[in-house]
């Protein structure tokens, strides 16, 4: 069984699949700082100084009564919330990877629609005499008028 599962574990796939899922995590936390550190205080600052990771919307108190000021301390204070803020954050994130995949997918089947591609069938030949461009279907080259049944 442990000879098995190592074949199995060192196929190919398997490996291109573990490289992706790490260095999709990695991609993912980019996002998140991006997402968290770059683009929501700049809108937070054009709407009133919002800061969204804070927006929440208080059930119950907890142990500590209120008000609190982030949802991590109604979390510590054993409160229950609905943390819209940061709901709104993974929303873009997810956006901004979505998109991400959408532009490598994309790019992706256009390499693959040209490797594809037919290849370009020619109309043409040349003259073995003369080496001009003559149709195809030509048994005589009408630009040097050798016969090209023969050759």
């Amino acid at each position: 069984m442990f000879k098995e599962f190592k074949e199995f574990a060192m196929k190919g796939n398997m490996i291109d699949m573990a490289v992706g899922i790490v260095i999709g995590a990695a991609f993912g936390a980019i996002i998140t700082s991006l997402v968290a550190d770059v683009i929501m205080p700049p809108i937070g600052v054009l709407l009133g100084n919002v800061d969204f990771s804070n927006l929440f919307i208080l059930l119950n108190e907890g142990k500590i009564p209120g008000p609190y000021l982030s949802p991590a301390a109604a979390k510590a204070a054993g409160a229950v919330t609905i943390n819209y803020g940061i709901f709104v954050n993974t929303i873009i994130s997810f956006l901004i990877v979505a998109f991400a995949v959408f532009l490598v997918v994309r790019n992706i089947n256009k390499l693959r629609r040209q490797a594809e591609a037919p290849p370009v069938v020619s109309s043409t030949k040349e003259c073995p005499y003369c080496l001009s461009a003559i149709p195809i279907k030509a048994i005589r080259c009408a630009h040097c008028t050798s016969d090209l049944k023969g050759s």
